[in-house]
C-alpha cells in the first residue's frame, strides 16, 4: 500500500529539509521505506530519488512526507537519500492513487506500479515531436458516423454550447464497432476535437507501434501542437520531455499504446482505446495491467468517456454489447468508394512450397492492374520444426520447451523465448542419419518462394528481424503507401488498423497458427487476425481479394471469418465459453512460479494452491498447480495456478490472502507471478 501524503505538501521549507520521506522501490514488495530527505529539502511526493537499498543505490519514487519520524524507528538509525533526480514531481496525488489501486488489483508492489507508469529515463531532454501544422478540411462525415459522433458527444454530456460538466461522478462507456474501413477514427477524432474545445484532455491508445505513428500523423495534421505521442520507439528522455509537458498543459491529446494510458493529462474527458479486442493492451511483464481496465479506472474517477472500438470486438465486449450494458455504435459501410473484400478459402493439403495456385494467379493478376498485395504470416524466421524421420529427434531450446526456429539469412536455429542460437545441425545430433531436417514456414521461407516466383515485382519483408532499427518500419510502410512495393510480407504489425489505398489482394498464408495453441482464446485471435487482415483489402476500391490458406476449412474461426460473419462466431464461441466455464462466464487470476530446480517449484506450487483451497468460497474452483504449456523457459521450470469463480470480488481476496500466506515463509529460489484476468495461458 502505498501511503497518504496529506501532510506532505504543507511543511515550511525549514521543516522540509529535517523531514522524513516513505519511498517505494521497483521491487515485489507491498510496502514502502522510511528515508531522511536531503539537506536541501527538494524531496516531496511525486519526485524520484536515489536512495542507498542494502548495498545498492538504486532509483526510489517519494509517496509521501512527514515531519517526524515513524513511531518505533530510532532517528538515528534512519538513512538518507543520496539525492533528488527531478527538478518538479512527475507524479501528482491522482497518479499516486492510481498506483495504489494498481498495487493492490493486480497483486504487485507499489513501487512497481510506478515504475511501469512513468517513462523510463532519468532527465528530460530537448524532444519536439509535433509542428504547429494543421490539417486543411476534414472529410464529409456519412450518415452513419454523424449520428454515431451526435450519440458518443451526448453520453460525453457534450454539445457545441454546452461544455462537458465538471464533477461527474463515475464513467460513461461506449462502444463503436464498424466494419474495416468503415470511418471509425474519423468519428474518433471529430469527438476529441469536441472534448477539447471544451476544454478537455484526451488520450488516444491504439495496439501497435505501426498504428502508432499512422494515428500520431493523423492527429499532428489534426491537432498540431496541442499533440503528443509515446511509443516505445522514444528514447527515455523524449518520452519523459513529453511526459511533463503533458502534465503542464502544454499537450492535450496523447496518442501511444498501452502505457499512455497513464499520460499524465489534467482535466481528462475521454479515453479511446482502438482495435480494443487486442491483446497487445495486456503488460506481459508484473505488474500484468490491462489498459483498458486502468482505463476504466481513471475515467470512473475523472468523469471522462471511455470509448472503445474495433471490427472484432473482444467477447467481453461482445457480451456487454449484446446484453445492452455496453452503449453500441454501429458502422456498416465503407467509405471511399471501397466494399468489404471477397475472402476465398483454399485448402493447401496438396500445395507445394507456401504459395497455392490461386494466390500465385491472384498476385500476378493485382500486379497486371498496378495494385498491390499484402502476404500476412504471424510468424517469422525461415522454418521452425527440427524433426528426424529415422529416430524421432525433435531439436529443441536447450534452455525452454520449445522448438527452435531456423533463420536461414544469419545460419542460426534459434530460441524465440529467450534468445538462445545454434549452427543448425548438418545431420541428426542423437542418430547421425542425414534424414533429419527443418519443417514448417516462417516469413523468410516466403520471403525466398516470392522472390523466386516474382523476380520482376518489387518486394519488402516487415517482421521483427527486419524492422529492429529505429524507424525502418516507418519507412517501410510509407514506401509502400507511395506504391513503391508491389508485395509486402509482414508479421501482425501490418495486419491491422493500417490504410493502404493501392492495397487490392491478401494472402493470409497460413491462418492456422493460432488455432493450435492450448489457450481458451486461441479461436478468438485466429478469427481476429483473418478479419482484421482482410480489411486491408479494397478499402477504396469495389474488388478486394483475400484468399486464406489452411489446413482446417471448417474451423469455426475460419468459416465464419471467411464470411464475415461476426454475429455467427460469437454466438458460436460465447456459447462454448458459457459451458466450459470460461471468460467472460467467469473471471480467472493465475500463479505463474518458476525456479531453476524443477522439485522446488512443484513444491511451492502444492503450497500455494494448498494455502488458496481453503480461502475460495464454494462456488469457486482452483485448476492446478500444473506445468505450464511452455514447461520450461529461459533454463526455469514453470507451473500455474489458476483460480476461477464468478465473481471477481471473492476471487481476488482468495489469492491476495493465499500470497500474503505465501510470502511469509516463502522459498527465495522460487519466483511467484500473479496475473489478474490473464489473456494468455502459456
Amino acid at each position: 500500500m502505498i501511503p497518504g501524503q496529506a501532510n506532505g505538501t504543507s511543511l515550511r521549507a525549514d521543516e522540509a529539509a529535517s523531514a522524513y520521506l516513505d519511498v517505494v522501490f521497483d521491487i515485489p514488495l507491498a510496502r514502502s521505506f522510511t528515508y531522511r530527505a536531503d539537506e536541501k529539502g527538494q524531496a516531496a511526493p511525486g519526485k524520484r530519488v536515489m536512495a542507498p537499498f542494502g548495498r545498492r543505490e538504486i532509483l526510489g519514487y517519494v509517496v509521501g512526507l512527514s515531519a517526524g519520524a515513524p513511531q518505533g524507528l530510532e532517528e538515528g538509525t534512519i538513512k538518507a537519500i543520496r539525492r533528488v533526480v527531478d527538478q518538479e514531481p512527475i507524479f501528482g496525488p491522482r497518479d499516486l492513487e492510481l498506483a495504489r489501486w494498481m498495487a493492490s488489483y493486480y497483486l504487485c508492489g507499489p513501487g512497481e506500479a510506478l515504475a511501469a507508469m512513468i517513462p523510463s529515463g532519468r532527465r528530460a531532454g530537448n524532444y519536439t515531436h509535433f509542428s504547429d501544422e494543421t490539417e486543411d478540411g476534414e472529410p464529409v462525415l456519412s450518415c452513419e458516423q454523424r449520428e454515431a459522433l451526435e450519440g458518443l458527444a451526448a453520453l460525453a454530456e457534450i454539445t457545441p454550447a454546452d461544455p462537458l460538466k465538471t464533477g461527474r461522478s463515475g464513467a460513461a462507456m461506449a462502444y463503436l464497432y464498424g466494419i474495416t474501413g468503415s470511418g471509425k477514427t474519423e468519428v474518433f477524432l471529430r469527438l476529441a476535437e469536441r472534448v477539447l474545445a471544451a476544454g478537455k484532455a484526451v488520450i488516444y491508445l491504439v495496439p501497435e507501434i505501426s498504428l502508432t505513428h499512422q494515428t500520431a500523423s493523423l492527429i499532428r495534421r489534426r491537432f498540431g501542437s496541442a499533440a503528443a505521442a509515446f511509443h516505445s520507439a522514444m528514447t527515455g528522455s523524449e518520452r519523459l520531455t513529453e511526459w511533463m509537458r503533458i502534465r503542464r498543459g502544454e499537450r492535450r491529446i496523447v496518442a501511444g499504446p498501452r502505457s499512455a494510458v497513464f499520460a499524465p493529462a489534467e482535466n481528462l474527458g475521454l479515453i479511446i482505446i482502438d482495435e480494443e479486442h487486442d491483446g497487445s493492451y495486456k503488460s506481459g511483464n508484473t505488474p500484468r495491467y490491462h489498459a483498458r481496465q486502468i482505463a476504466m479506472r481513471r475515467c470512473a474517477g475523472e468523469g471522462a468517456l471511455l470509448l472503445l472500438g474495433s471490427a472484432t470486438p473482444s467477447a467481453e465486449a461482445w457480451k456487454l454489447m449484446k446484453e445492452g450494458s455496453l452503449r453500441r455504435f454501429t458502422l456498416t459501410r465503407r467509405l471511399s468508394g471501397g466494399k468489404p473484400p471477397e475472402i476465398i478459402p483454399v485448402g493447401i493439403e496438396k500445395t507445394e512450397g507456401c504459395l497455392s495456385a490461386e494466390l500465385k494467379e491472384e498476385i500476378r493478376a493485382t500486379a497486371r492492374m498496378g495494385r498491390q498485395t499484402i502476404l500476412f504470416l504471424n510468424r517469422r524466421g525461415f522454418a521452425y520444426f527440427y524433426h528426424c524421420r529415422s529416430c524421432g529427434f525433435e531439436l529443441s531450446c536447450k534452455r525452454c520447451s520449445v522448438s527452435l526456429t531456423y533463420h536461414k539469412s544469419r545460419n542460426r536455429a534459434v530460441c524465440h523465448y529467450c534468445g538462445y542460437e545454434t549452427p543448425p545441425p548438418p545431420a541428426c545430433p542423437q542418430c547421425g542419419s542425414l534424414e533429419a531436417s527443418f519443417s514448417g514456414f516462417g516469413t523468410e521461407f516466403i520471403e525466398e518462394e516470392v522472390q523466386k516466383t516474382f523476380p520482376d515485382l518489387r518486394f519488402r519483408r516487415a517482421d521483427a528481424d527486419t524492422t529492429g532499427r529505429k524507424g525502418s518500419l516507418q519507412e517501410i510502410l510509407e514506401v509502400f503507401r507511395a506504391g513503391g512495393i508491389d508485395i509486402l510480407l509482414g508479421t501482425q504489425m501490418v495486419a491491422k488498423g493500417l490504410n493502404f489505398p493501392g492495397v487490392r489482394l491478401v494472402g493470409v498464408v497460413f491462418a492456422d497458427t493460432g488455432l493450435h495453441l492450448p489457450d481458451f482464446r486461441a479461436a478468438e485471435r485466429t478469427f481476429s487476425l483473418i478479419v482484421q487482415v482482410a480489411g486491408r483489402a479494397g478499402r477504396y476500391f469495389p474488388d478486394g481479394r483475400v484468399i486464406v490458406q489452411t489446413l482446417r476449412e471448417q474451423d469455426p474461426a475460419i468459416r465464419e471469418a471467411c464470411s464475415l460473419n461476426v454475429d455467427g462466431f460469437y454466438e458460436n464461441e460465447l456459447a462454448q465459453r458459457e459451458i466450459l466455464g470460461f471468460p467472460p462466464y467467469t473471471r480467472l487470476i493465475r500463479f505463474t512460479l518458476r525456479s531453476r530446480k524443477e522439485a522446488k517449484v512443484q513444491r511451492a506450487a502444492a503450497r500455494l494452491a494448498a494455502l488458496a483451497v481453503p480461502l475460495l468460497v464454494p462456488e469457486d474452483e482452483i485448476l492446478g498447480p500444473a506445468e505450464c504449456p511452455i514447461g520450461i523457459q529461459n533454463g526455469n521450470y514453470r507451473r500455474h495456478i489458476l483460480l476461477r469463480g464468478r465473481r471477481m470480488g471473492p476471487l481476488h481476496r482468495a489469492a491476495s490472502s493465499a500470497l500474503h500466506l505465501y510470502e511469509a515463509e516463502k522459498d527465495p529460489a522460487v519466483y511467484v507471478e500473479a496475473d489478474v484476468d490473464p489473456v494468455h495461458l502459456l
